[in-house]
């Protein structure tokens, strides 16, 4: 187990029951990293690896 599984694990328990939209993710990350700079590329790779995870699908 990852110390980030901790995190969302927490966020499964808190939100998991919702439905969110896509604006309002991307509004969050964009708080987060106005916030906390140093995390820039991270979240820039989670949001990459958001936006194309089903892409894989289409070259089958």
């Amino acid at each position: 187990m990852y110390f980030t599984d901790r995190g969302i694990e927490e966020l499964v328990e808190r939100r998991g029951d919702e439905s969110l939209a896509v604006e309002w993710l991307a509004e969050r990350l964009r708080d987060f990293v106005d916030g906390n700079p140093e995390f820039e590329t991270a979240v820039e790779r989670l949001a990459t690896y958001l936006a194309r995870y089903d892409a894989d699908d289409d070259l089958d």
